[in-house]
């Protein structure tokens, strides 16, 4: 209904009470001088005039602002807005580490507790070492039984090299006999048979004939005597091979005994721990797992039609569930050479029955800074809304500062 509507009615009102006010009066006169007095009428253009212009400026008050507001907005996403891809299925992640056991064995002790922060090379967990030194004690005595094998068998090869010696000079003393014998023969035979007696000729030719034959048998002692020794240096080449062998089967049970201590392989938080001291363990048995909360990053999955103008190196606003008020200044890192699908157990196969398109989601590392890691407020897991600036192209000293190598060297989830 409208102010003149209103204003009409009220008149109406008022005139009636008017009249009804004048029979009053004419029916008792005395009463006529207490009576109150009724308001006037009031104007038809009264009303409108003081409540249309208040009415009017609120909505034009309103119809301004919504236009401004919208025209903001609008501004602000031509010039800012547009430029930025944000998506929210995106989580803390880091590269944890699950340490097990390499050998079998009972657990002396496991000193670490759930969310102990660790350094690294403290100890994890320490495994029963008495059978593993007992081994290296054994590997240790064999090698020594070897060597020593290996030293008689050097003595061996100096005497078989002293006696080549011996047969050698023999040979030459052989020789000289056999020189001298054959000229002995020679002499003989040419004297006449009346100077020489017979015998003497005979005697001379057995002195030659014996002569040539210790100069034989000396060739052949020496032959034997190099042979010897050639023998002798086989051996020991023999006996070091099996020295080599049997370090070697010193250095495993060495290995073998240190690895009765597990130990952290770089700085990190124990969690999931998973046995008590005690326990029995085998090869690859879970111990625990070591979380590097220094070297954090988000992984990020953008959809395949936000990534167009994305690139490496590109600043990135990050901001955790956990911490609403806190941004956190990162930049991307690097994308993933396939989209998640592809790299799940059962990969889709788009080739075989109905084709339903969908829009797939490709995995991108966003690097946090090292000094925001290092507060260890990000745990792997936490979700996280990822704001890509995507004006700027790949700023190559801001990515190298971000892949920088950090001292833990992790794999990838």
């Amino acid at each position: 209904m409208s102010l003149r509507e209103d204003a009409d009615r009220l008149n109406s009102g008022l005139e009636a009470g008017i009249e009804a006010r004048d029979e009053e009066r004419a029916e008792h006169p005395a009463q006529a001088s207490v009576t109150a007095p009724l308001p006037k009428p009031v104007p038809d253009e009264a009303v409108p005039a003081r409540k249309r212009p208040v009415k009017r400026l609120l909505l034009l008050g309103l119809l301004t602002a919504a236009l401004g507001g919208g025209a903001y907005e609008g501004w602000q996403w031509w010039t800012v807005g547009r430029f930025f891809v944000s998506t929210d299925d995106a989580y803390v992640q880091a590269d944890i580490s699950v340490l097990a056991a390499k050998i079998p064995g009972y657990l002396q002790s496991v000193p670490v507790v759930n969310g102990l922060a660790v350094k690294k090379g403290d100890v994890i967990a320490q495994l029963d070492d008495g059978d593993y030194r007992l081994a290296l004690q054994a590997a240790q005595d064999k090698l020594a039984t070897q060597e020593s094998t290996i030293a008689r068998i050097a003595r061996q090869a100096e005497a078989a090299q002293a006696q080549v010696a011996q047969a050698a000079a023999q040979l030459d003393a052989s020789r000289a006999d056999a020189v001298r014998a054959q000229a002995d023969f020679t002499r003989s035979m040419q004297m006449q048979a009346d100077y020489v007696a017979k015998s003497r000729i005979d005697q001379t030719r057995a002195d030659r004939d014996r002569t040539e034959a210790s100069v034989k048998a000396m060739e052949a002692g020496l032959v034997a005597a190099r042979a010897n020794v050639d023998v002798l240096h086989a051996q020991k080449r023999e006996a070091e091979s099996l020295a080599a062998e049997l370090r070697t089967a010193v250095d495993r049970a060495r290995r073998d005994l240190d690895f009765t201590v597990i130990r952290a392989p770089f700085d990190g938080v124990v969690g999931n721990k998973a046995v008590e001291a005690g326990a029995y363990v085998g090869p690859g048995t879970r111990i625990a797992a070591l979380v590097p909360l220094q070297s954090v990053r988000i992984d990020a999955n953008f959809k395949e039609t936000q990534v167009e103008r994305m690139r490496p190196g590109q600043p990135v606003t990050v901001t955790v569930d956990a911490y609403p008020d806190r941004e956190i200044h990162a930049v991307v890192e690097s994308f993933s050479p396939a989209s998640g699908s592809v790299f799940s157990l059962l990969p889709p196969d788009n080739a075989t029955g109905n084709f339903t398109k969908i829009v797939q989601r490709l995995p991108v590392r966003v690097r946090v800074p090292e000094e925001v890691a290092r507060e260890g407020l990000l745990r792997p897991g936490l979700s996280a809304v990822v704001r890509v600036d995507t004006r700027t192209g790949a700023d190559r000293s801001v990515l190298d500062r971000a892949s920088a190598p950090r001292p833990v060297n992790t794999a990838s989830r």
